[in-house]
C-alpha cells in the first residue's frame, strides 16, 4: 500500500512536470546524414565508413531486425544474413535474432547485438536461450560467437544494451524488465552474473515520456527500468539510468570484485557504492565521448544534455526534428549521431496505430571529440 501510494504521488507530479515539448527553432548544426523508410533506434560505423541499424518495428513493419545500410546506393541487407533475421514460431531461439534491442561495434571492432528474447513487446522472454549477446565478425560477416543470459535473466526480463571494460574483460548490460538489475559478463568464460537486482538505482516509480506525454501500453504506464548505461574513458565507473533518469554511477571494481565474491553481491553490500550522478530527464539513449562528457537524449524536450565528467549538465543542441533520439554513436570524426526514431509515436504506445512520420532521420552534430578509446574504435 505504502509503494503504491508513493507510485501514484510519482505519477501525478510526474503529469504536471512532463510537458516540455519544444516548438522552437531548428539548429542549422544539424546535418541529416540518413532518411529512412525504416525506423532505426540504434546505428554503429565503421572508420572505413561501414554503417549497422537495428530496425524498431515500432512502425508495424516486418522484416530483418539487425540491417547493413549501404550509402551509395541507399539499400539495407539483412545482416549477418537473412536466417539469423528468420525467427518466427517454432524457430530456435539460440540461433535467431528473437527480438533487438540494441547493436553495437565493441572496442574489438565485433558487432554485439542484444537480443530480449521475447517474441511480444513487455512479452515473456523464452528461456534459457531467448535472451542473448550476439557477437559477429564484420571481416567474415558471421556469428562467431553467442552468450546465452538465461542464467541471469527471469520471464519479465528486457535486455537492453551493453557496454565494455576490455581491462577487466568484462561487459555490462541492463535489465529494464521486472525484476530490473544490471548483468556483468566475464567475455572469456561466458560467466554471467546478476546484480543490483531491484536496487532503487535500477528501478523508477515515474514513468517514461515523449513530446510532454506518458507513454501508455495497452492503458497502462510504461516504465523502463535500468536501460541506459556508459563506461567512463578510464574505466573507473560504469554509469547508468532507468528511462526516466536518475543517473547513477558504481565503480567497475566494486562490480568486479562482486563478480568473484558471492557475499558482496548482495544489495546492501554493493548498493553501498552506487552513487548518484545526474538528474536526468526521461531518455531515450546514451553515448559517451574521450574527454568523459556522457550525452543524454531528452524525449520530452527533444534536446541532448551534455553531462561535464563532474555531473554538470548543459544543453548541447535543442531542435523539434529531434524527436525521441534513441542509441547515439560518436564515430572517429568527432560527430554524434542521432536517430530520431519517434518510438513514442508507435504502434505499442498508440493504441496499434503508427504516427510515426517518415523519412525517418539520423542527425549529426560535431562534438569536437572523438569516442572513448574502450568503447569503440
Amino acid at each position: 500500500m505504502y509503494l503504491q501510494s508513493i507510485k501514484t504521488i510519482f505519477l501525478l507530479l510526474f503529469s504536471l512536470a512532463a510537458s516540455q515539448i519544444y516548438t522552437g527553432p531548428e539548429d542549422d548544426r544539424l546535418v541529416t546524414q540518413l532518411s529512412l523508410d525504416i525506423v532505426t533506434n540504434g546505428i554503429s560505423t565503421t572508420p572505413d565508413g561501414r554503417l549497422f541499424l537495428v530496425v524498431s518495428h515500432v512502425d508495424g513493419s516486418n522484416g530483418p531486425s539487425i540491417v547493413e545500410y549501404n550509402r551509395t546506393t541507399n539499400t539495407t541487407t539483412a545482416y549477418p544474413n537473412t536466417e539469423w533475421n528468420s525467427y518466427a514460431d517454432g524457430k530456435d531461439p539460440a540461433t535467431h535474432f528473437v527480438s533487438i534491442n540494441s547493436q553495437r561495434i565493441g572496442p574489438d571492432g565485433k558487432l554485439y547485438i542484444v537480443d530480449t528474447g521475447a517474441p511480444t513487446f513487455l512479452g515473456p522472454v523464452l528461456l534459457p536461450y531467448g535472451p542473448k549477446l550476439i557477437q559477429v565478425d564484420i571481416t567474415t560477416d558471421a556469428v562467431s560467437r553467442v552468450y546465452f543470459m538465461g542464467n541471469a535473466t527471469q520471464s519479465g526480463s528486457f535486455l537492453d544494451d551493453v557496454r565494455f571494460d576490455p581491462a577487466r574483460g568484462k561487459a555490462y548490460l541492463t535489465d529494464a524488465g521486472t525484476p530490473s538489475g544490471l548483468i556483468v559478463l566475464d567475455l572469456a568464460t561466458g560467466e554471467v552474473q546478476r546484480m543490483l537486482n531491484n536496487h532503487p538505482s535500477t528501478r523508477v516509480y515515474s514513468p517514461v515520456s515523449g513530446e510532454g506525454t506518458i507513454l501508455r501500453h495497452n492503458g497502462e504506464p510504461v516504465f523502463i527500468y535500468a536501460d541506459q548505461l556508459e563506461v567512463s574513458p578510464d574505466g573507473e565507473y560504469l554509469y547508468y539510468e532507468p528511462a526516466s533518469g536518475p543517473l547513477s554511477r558504481i565503480t567497475t571494481d566494486a562490480l568486479n570484485q562482486a563478480f568473484h565474491n558471492s557475499s558482496m553481491n548482495d544489495n546492501d553490500v554493493l548498493g553501498q557504492y552506487v552513487e548518484p550522478y545526474a538528474h536526468t530527464p526521461s531518455t531515450g539513449g546514451t553515448a559517451l565521448d574521450a574527454a568523459g562528457n556522457v550525452y543524454n537524449s531528452d524525449t520530452d524536450s527533444q534536446r541532448i544534455i551534455r553531462i561535464a565528467p563532474n555531473g554538470t549538465m548543459t544543453t548541447l543542441v535543442q531542435d523539434p526534428r529531434l524527436l525521441w533520439v534513441d542509441a547515439m554513436w560518436i564515430d572517429s570524426q568527432g560527430l554524434l549521431w542521432m536517430p530520431a526514431a519517434q518510438l513514442n509515436r508507435g504502434v505499442p504506445f498508440q493504441n496499434g496505430t503508427s504516427y510515426i512520420r517518415k523519412p525517418m532521420q539520423v542527425f549529426t552534430i560535431d562534438v569536437g571529440v572523438g569516442p572513448s578509446g574502450i568503447d569503440h574504435a
